[in-house]
């Protein structure tokens, strides 16, 4: 039932995040509890025979792992100069605050005041150019460059980059969209070119949607219920067994 309850847990998170740009939903992965083995299997009936299954009754099962599901999401016109999705595998890599790496699929993107491009919490996109006040017909291309139109001059910007890891599930969610480095997901390789090494691309006007399916949560949460009844039930079954038994009178 304790099972149940996180399983529970997680697609409520999904479904409340079904609206979160570039949102990837976790599943949760279940294992066997350790068993009570009575008679082992292979153990000797007579002398000259053994038992072929022996006698095991398990104790249940456990969540054992959150696994992120970084399938693709659709891509959202937005026609926002600086929203970009990315097509494809990747992240973003952001500076935040304290000086430390963070990296997010959401490409809602901004300028701030001094004229960089920033987050809708305000965290720096690391690597991109700053973009001149008066700069006009600023295009972000499929491989990350930056162009922009100032005093009548097509000047190029630092573009922006792509991150990938090794293995993508053991990032550690944040919170805020963002993930960070573990020791699970192995170092992040920084500074690529989008459509280079089988990454994803950009697309300027877009933003990435959330990969959550409602009609595919609805499915789990049912079920989720339905295991969590059918134990509750088990568990009352066993105690009025047990009642019985105690009743009888000889």
């Amino acid at each position: 039932m304790a099972a149940q309850q996180m399983n529970l847990d997680v697609i409520a998170n999904n479904l409340a995040n079904v609206n979160t740009a570039g949102f990837k939903k976790a599943n949760v992965q279940f294992q066997e509890m350790m068993y009570d083995t009575q008679e082992a299997p292979g153990a000797s009936s007579t002398d000259s025979s053994t038992v072929p299954t022996g006698i095991q009754v398990g104790y249940g099962s456990k969540p054992v792992a959150t696994e992120r599901n970084f399938s693709q999401g659709s891509l959202q016109q937005t026609g926002n100069t600086y929203d970009v999705a990315i097509q494809g595998t990747g992240f973003f890599k952001l500076t935040m605050p304290d000086g430390t790496n963070g990296y997010t699929r959401d490409g809602s993107f901004m300028v701030n005041a001094d004229g960089q491009i920033v987050t809708s919490q305000g965290f720096l996109v690391t690597g991109a150019g700053t973009i001149d006040p008066k700069a006009q017909n600023v295009t972000i291309g499929a491989d990350g460059t930056i162009s922009a139109t100032i005093n009548g001059t097509t000047a190029k910007i630092s573009p922006i980059t792509i991150s990938t890891f090794p293995n993508p599930q053991g990032l550690t969610s944040m919170g805020d969209n963002l993930y960070t480095e573990s020791l699970a997901s192995g170092t992040a390789i920084d500074g690529q070119t989008p459509g280079t090494n089988g990454i994803g691309t950009l697309q300027q006007g877009y933003t990435e949607t959330s990969n959550v399916s409602v009609v595919e949560e609805m499915v789990q949460m049912i079920q989720a219920q339905r295991a969590y009844e059918i134990n509750s039930k088990a568990i009352q079954t066993s105690d009025d067994m047990l009642q019985m038994a105690n009743n009888m009178r000889h």
